[in-house]
C-alpha cells in the first residue's frame, strides 16, 4: 500500500504539471487585462510599470513558470514564514489578484472558514443521512421507508439548489421569520447567543446542500446494497447461521461501500469549491462566491489559482478513494 501511494503521488506530479498548463493557457488567451481597475487618468508610463510589476509584461512561458514558482515555492514558504513568525521569502514576488491588489493566497486564507463552515458541515450532515437511508431503504426493499425515501431523493436531486434556496427563505424567513436569509460573515462568534446566531443562519443554507447531497449518496448506496444482498456469498453467510445484523453490517455493507466511497471522495472537493449557487443565494462570502466575482472582474490570477487548487483537490482524493478500496476489500491489493 505504501509504495503503491508513493508511485501514485510521483505520477500525480506530471498531471498536475499539465493541468496547470492547459489552465494557464486557456485563461491567458481568455479576455483580461490587469489593468483593467485602473482609472484612465493613470498615465501609460505607470501602467507599464504596474504591468511590469505584477510580470504581466514578460512572454508566456516566462509567466508560466514564474507562476509555477509562486505556487509551489513562495506561497508555501509565506505560509510557512507566517505560522513560525520568520520571514522566509523576503520581498519575492507573490501571485497578487487584478482586482484587490491583495495576495490571493490571504485573500483565500479569509474566505476559507466560511465554506469550510456552512458547505463542509452541509456535506457531513449531508453524507450521515444518506448512508443509513440507503442501507435501510435497500434492506425493505418496496417497503414504505423505501417509497418515501426514493421520493425524497428524487426531489433533492432533480429540484437545483437555488429554487430549494429561495422557496425556504420565503418559508422560514420572509413567512415564519425563524432564520435570517443573508449569511452574516462579519459574525464574531465570542459569546453563546452569537453562537446560537450562527446556529440560526447555517440551518437553511446547511439543509439546502445537505439535502441535495444525501439524494445523490443514498441512491448509490441503496443500489450498491441491493446488488451486494441478490450475491452467493451473503446466502452463504446466513446459510451458516450468522445474524442478519452481521450479514448486512458487517459484509454486505462493507462491499456495498466501495463504489460509494468514489462517489463521497470526489465529492469532497466540492466543500472547497464552495457551493456556486447556493452561496450567492444567501450571501455566504465564501470560495464560490470569490470564483465568481473573479470571473467578472477578469481576475484571472485568481481564477487560475482557485481552479488549480480544485484540480489538486480532486487528485488527492482519487488516490485516497483508492487507498481506501484497500482496506475496504481484502481481495484488493496493491503491492
Amino acid at each position: 500500500m505504501f509504495t503503491y501511494t508513493i508511485r501514485r503521488l510521483v505520477l500525480a506530479i506530471p498531471v498536475l504539471l499539465l493541468i496547470s498548463l492547459i489552465i494557464f493557457a486557456l485563461l491567458k488567451f481568455a479576455p483580461g487585462d490587469p489593468m483593467a481597475q485602473v482609472p484612465m487618468t493613470v498615465p501609460p508610463e505607470v501602467k507599464a510599470k504596474m504591468r511590469a510589476a505584477l510580470g504581466a509584461d514578460q512572454p508566456l512561458i516566462v509567466q508560466y513558470l514564474l507562476w509555477l514558482k509562486q505556487f509551489f515555492i513562495i506561497e508555501p514558504l509565506h505560509i510557512l514564514g507566517t505560522m513560525t513568525g520568520y520571514d522566509l521569502v523576503g520581498n519575492a514576488q507573490r501571485v497578487i489578484s487584478w482586482q484587490t491588489r491583495s495576495p490571493v493566497a490571504d485573500i483565500i486564507a479569509q474566505r476559507m472558514p466560511q465554506t469550510l463552515t456552512v458547505v463542509g458541515m452541509s456535506y457531513v450532515v449531508g453524507v450521515l443521512i444518506a448512508l443509513p437511508i440507503g442501507i435501510v431503504s435497500a434492506y425493505k426493499q418496496y417497503s414504505w421507508f423505501d417509497q418515501i425515501g426514493t421520493f425524497v431523493s428524487m426531489i433533492g436531486f432533480s429540484v437545483p439548489t437555488f429554487f430549494t434556496g429561495v422557496m425556504l427563505i420565503l418559508i422560514f424567513s420572509v413567512y415564519l421569520g425563524w432564520f435570517p436569509s443573508i449569511y452574516d460573515t462579519t459574525l464574531v462568534v465570542d459569546s453563546w447567543p452569537h453562537f446560537w446566531l450562527q446556529v440560526r443562519q447555517m440551518v437553511m443554507p446547511v439543509a439546502v446542500l445537505a439535502l441535495y447531497n444525501a439524494a445523490q449518496i443514498s441512491r448509490f448506496m441503496r443500489a450498491s446494497m441491493l446488488d451486494n444482498l441478490q450475491q452467493d456469498y451473503v446466502r452463504t453467510a446466513r446459510a451458516k447461521g450468522m445474524t442478519e445484523q452481521v450479514v448486512v453490517l458487517k459484509h454486505v455493507l462493507r462491499n456495498s461501500l466501495i463504489p460509494v466511497v468514489t462517489v463521497i471522495a470526489l465529492g469532497v472537493p466540492q466543500i472547497f469549491g464552495g457551493a456556486i449557487i447556493t452561496e450567492q443565494v444567501f450571501k455566504v462570502n465564501g470560495l464560490g462566491a470569490l470564483l465568481i466575482n473573479a470571473i467578472y472582474a477578469d481576475d484571472l490570477p485568481m481564477v487560475q489559482t482557485l481552479t488549480f487548487i480544485f484540480a489538486i483537490l480532486i487528485v488527492i482524493f482519487n488516490l485516497i478513494a483508492d487507498v481506501l478500496y484497500g482496506i475496504l476489500d481484502p481481495r484488493i491489493r496493491y503491492d
